[in-house]
Parts: C-alpha cells; structure tokens; sequence
C-alpha cells in the first residue's frame, strides 16, 4: 500500500478515510508534549486560562528530544508511551484536538473519544527517534521552558512516516 501524504492543515479532511494500519506521511505543524506538559495544560483550562497554542485541530506528539548535536543537528526524538497520557486525552479531543502520536496502546477511554470525535491516533516507530529526527524541518520552544524536554515545542514537519493506530471508528491496530 502507498503512503497517504496529508498536511495538517487538512488532516480533519483527511481523518474520515483513514483506518487502523494505513501508513501515513504527514507533513504540517505538530506540537510537543508529555506527562509534566500536559499537567500544565490542564491547570491552565482548570483555571480558565490560555493555552500555549490552539488545541482546535492540533497534532500533539507524545516526545521529548534529546539535545541537538554540537553541529546544529535535531537530536533523536522518538515517540513515548501514549497510555501515560491517557488520563488527559479524551478531555483534550472533546476540546477539538486532531490527532496525538506517540507508541503503544491506548486505553478504551481514548478510543472511544477518538471515535467521538473523528479524531484520530498515529503511531511513531519506537527506536526511530533518529530517523524521526530527520523529519523535522523546525522545532520552536513555547512554552514550559522550565520543563527541559518536556516543555512544548512546534515542530514544522515533512514527511514524518506514520501508521495509523487508531482510526475514526474506533478501529486499533493492537487489537487485530
């Protein structure tokens, strides 16, 4: 099968003819964040506060690099655990969010607000954090600086290679 090639732009387009197990290309704006981010994430909506970037139709990807190389270079920067974010994933896709990408399962909860809401759950190869990196066109830090590789990044990406973990429909990959 061919690669799907979708920009985030018009991922939400995209989203209703994706299923479990298509490899994808995607191309666009993602952000970053993990466990400590989200955290943050949620005490800002608990306190009615801005976000640090548009949950609407965003891509989070569950990663932290490590550091760039002396030449410049993005360091690795593979994917982490999706189930630790589960406890913050369906309130996040009922607020609008697109698509999350990380590795592994995810828990009957988060499947079924990604069915709710025509979301989607893309899985990064695990150990293809240097290849990964190549995918990246540019990384910016907006916010949680304190947080070290954990803080939010916006990442500009170009053919970052994907497989659909689970679809719209509530179809996963882990359970074939």
């Amino acid at each position: 099968m061919t690669d799907k090639i979708i920009h985030t732009e018009n991922l939400r387009k995209e989203i209703p003819g994706l299923r479990a197990g298509d490899k994808v290309l995607l191309s666009g704006t993602v952000y970053t964040a993990r466990d400590a981010a989200h955290a943050r994430i949620f005490s800002l909506l608990d306190s009615n506060e801005e976000l640090p970037f548009d949950i609407k139709d965003a891509v989070i990807y569950y990663a932290g690099p490590t550091p760039s190389k002396p030449s410049g270079q993005i360091g690795s920067f593979g994917p982490t655990t999706s189930a630790r974010m589960d406890k913050f994933s369906p309130r996040l896709l009922d607020l609008g969010l697109a698509a999350m990408i990380g590795k592994g399962n995810r828990d009957s909860f988060t499947s079924e607000a990604i069915k709710r809401n025509c979301a989607v759950y893309f899985c990064a190869g695990g150990g293809f954090g240097a290849l990964i990196s190549e995918s990246i066109a540019s990384i910016e830090e907006i916010a949680f600086k304190e947080l070290g590789c954990e803080s939010v990044k916006k990442l500009e990406v170009k053919n970052l290679p994907l497989v659909v973990g689970v679809d719209c429909l509530g179809n996963s990959i882990f359970n074939r």
